[in-house]
């Protein structure tokens, strides 16, 4: 197996999935194939014959934001704001993503929020954001950190501010067994982040 080094990882990732990584759906099915035997059961009978192909159909749709640029679907931005200078907020933005460490469903919200610097962006952009990062295999902190650098990169606004909420399925469902439990994840930059009012009232909108 060679091992191909990218000096962008972005443009790694991207590339990668476009490519499937080299597997092809034959090799995909028959990773399935192997799950279900292992887990006990017998791939070849009737209930179970499509499901190798139906798991990697599904895949494609559950990791399909590895093939999605965050930054390029955010690029366009209008500047045409009646002098608007107040917060723009998404909240109880549905999450859906899986956890890397088990594959494990993470079921959440995101609430999103900036203080514009002269632009802003398509609303739908931001909930666009949330199922880039969210449909690849995810660490809760990681993906809020990456939702509001790229809010920060793109817009360059004076403050962001990324609320994460949601269920891990891999500690409900398996381990400990606590159902029920949200974790919530934060991140602020500017104006959220420097003033203590900003952030109140930031969670004040969100009804927290």
């Amino acid at each position: 197996m060679s091992v191909i080094a990218y000096d962008n990882p972005k443009a790694a990732a991207l590339k990668g999935a476009a490519q499937g990584n080299s597997v092809t759906p034959e090799e995909a099915e028959a990773a399935v194939r192997t799950l279900i035997k292992w887990a006990g059961d017998d791939p070849t009978r009737e209930g179970l014959i499509d499901t190798p192909s139906r798991v990697a159909k599904a895949f494609k749709e559950w990791f399909s934001g590895y093939t999605e640029d965050a930054e390029t679907v955010l690029s366009r931005t209008f500047e045409e704001v009646e002098g608007y200078d107040d917060i723009v907020l998404m909240k109880n933005i549905r999450l859906e993503s899986y956890c890397e460490h088990h594959m494990a469903p993470i079921i959440g919200r995101a609430h999103i929020g900036y203080m514009p610097n002269g632009k802003v962006v398509g609303i739908s952009k931001l909930a666009r954001l949330v199922d880039i990062y969210g449909k690849r295999l995810q660490v809760q902190e990681k993906m809020t950190a990456q939702i509001a650098d790229t809010l920060t990169k793109v817009l360059d606004p004076l403050g962001v501010a990324v609320v994460i909420e949601a269920e891990h399925q891999c500690m409900s469902t398996r381990g400990v067994h606590k159902h029920g439990v949200d974790t919530l994840t934060t991140r602020f930059t500017g104006v959220f982040k420097e003033n203590p009012d900003m952030e109140a009232r930031f969670f004040k909108l969100i009804g927290r």
